[in-house]
């Protein structure tokens, strides 16, 4: 019996497909109420990721502390202040900060 060999090019699309599907029913998930849900479709996309070594999208955060997706005004609370994007988890109270100079020079 011979095992399939995959190129890293494939494992890495077939990777990226599948962690975007898992975080869209991650959200999905949400938007239902159904967290404990959520929270393994992030799991396992980050698995997936480790696994074929590609990146989880920058577009699709997520909480570090309950790995809900942060969904402003649903699960969680943003604000700006000192040139930087704050993120509130509302379930954990997880924070996460993003600089957003850039956007300012424009």
């Amino acid at each position: 019996m011979s095992k399939r060999h995959l190129s890293q090019k494939n494992l890495s699309e077939i990777g990226t497909e599948r962690i975007k599907r898992l975080l869209d029913l991650s959200e999905e998930a949400v938007r239902a109420g159904k967290d404990d849900r959520a929270r393994r479709y992030v799991g396992i996309a980050r698995a997936i990721g480790m696994k074929t070594r590609v990146r989880m999208p920058k577009d699709r955060p997520f909480c570090k502390g309950c790995l809900l997706p942060m969904m402003p005004g649903i699960n969680c609370t943003v604000r700006l202040s000192d040139h930087r994007v704050i993120s509130t988890c509302g379930k954990c109270g997880a924070i996460k900060r993003m600089p957003y100079l850039k956007e300012q020079r424009k």
